[in-house]
């Protein structure tokens, strides 16, 4: 199978139309038609479904979709580690983590490299934890931060000392907003916005000690500023982690901490057995030194 059908079949799949995807690939209609036939002939599956209105996926199409986004990103950091390796230190460095404010540390490190090494670049991967770890085992990032307890024989692990406070976004007008803290019994009949679990309802709750019987889930959100519009838009109150949302200035929110406080920490982490490129090895000795320091 050639990387370089692949990526005219990522073109198709995401364009929804041979004569667009030709267009942007540089390819005539026709040849890019029967690179994607032969390609169904190999895997002796059909591909998609060709109509007057577009180009579809079949089953077999949405699975090699979801494979072949990830051979061609592998194969795309690869090639660039590859061309950039030398004694000058440059490139890409990829980096996953869930919404949290110790990716400041991330940044702090960035800055102080910067100077010494200006060729580096950061890609930074928004995601939940299981999605980390996930890319993080295919090779697709060099490192994450994660809340969840880490399995430490397959990774290398650092506490980091940041530690992300919980409590709940709510709008101005809100009764809530006149308390400077809430306590849990505060948010029963309350409609939550909580973040998703990609598992169980309920477990984000249960982790901070919320019967769900006594709560409404108005909804779930996977990036905080979503979970803060659903409140400006008065869904609700939004369980969250403090210094994500600003809520200074003309903002018409503001953030109250759970009394008793309810905090958490993260790790920062990376595969025992990663082959690093030169940028990276680089930042993890520099991010080392700054969290020691």
């Amino acid at each position: 199978m050639d990387i370089r059908v692949l990526k005219y079949f990522l073109a198709v799949a995401r364009e929804q139309s041979f004569s667009v995807a030709a267009e942007r690939l540089y390819l005539s209609q026709p040849t890019l038609s029967r690179q994607l036939r032969e390609l169904e002939e190999e895997l002796g599956k059909p591909l998609l479904v060709r109509s007057s209105k577009g180009v579809s996926l079949t089953e077999e199409g949405m699975i090699l979709r979801a494979r072949a986004e990830e051979i061609v990103e592998l194969m795309d950091k690869a090639e660039k580690e590859v061309k950039q390796s030398g004694e000058e230190i440059k490139g890409m460095i990829y980096i996953g983590a869930g919404e949290t404010y110790a990716v400041k540390l991330i940044a702090d490190t960035a800055e102080h490299l910067s100077a010494e090494h200006p060729g580096l670049q950061y890609s930074l991967y928004s995601a939940d934890g299981s999605d980390v770890l996930e890319k993080l085992d295919k090779g697709l990032l060099d490192f994450g931060i994660v809340f969840q307890s880490v399995d430490t024989s397959k990774y290398n692990s650092i506490e980091l000392p940041l530690k992300d406070r919980f409590g709940v976004l709510v709008r101005s007008d809100s009764p809530l907003a006149k308390k400077r803290t809430v306590s849990l019994s505060d948010l029963k009949g309350q409609p939550l916005i909580i973040p998703r679990q990609p598992n169980h309802n309920s477990m984000f709750l249960e982790s901070i000690g919320i019967d769900e019987q006594t709560v409404r889930v108005a909804a779930q959100y996977n990036l905080v500023y979503n979970g803060s519009v659903m409140v400006k838009e008065g869904m609700g109150c939004c369980i969250c982690i403090d210094r994500i949302i600003n809520v200074t200035g003309d903002s018409n929110m503001c953030f109250l901490p759970f009394s008793p406080p309810i905090e958490v920490g993260c790790s920062f982490i990376w595969k025992r057995s990663a082959v690093f490129s030169k940028a990276a090895e680089r930042f993890l000795e520099q991010f080392i030194r700054d969290i020691n320091e």
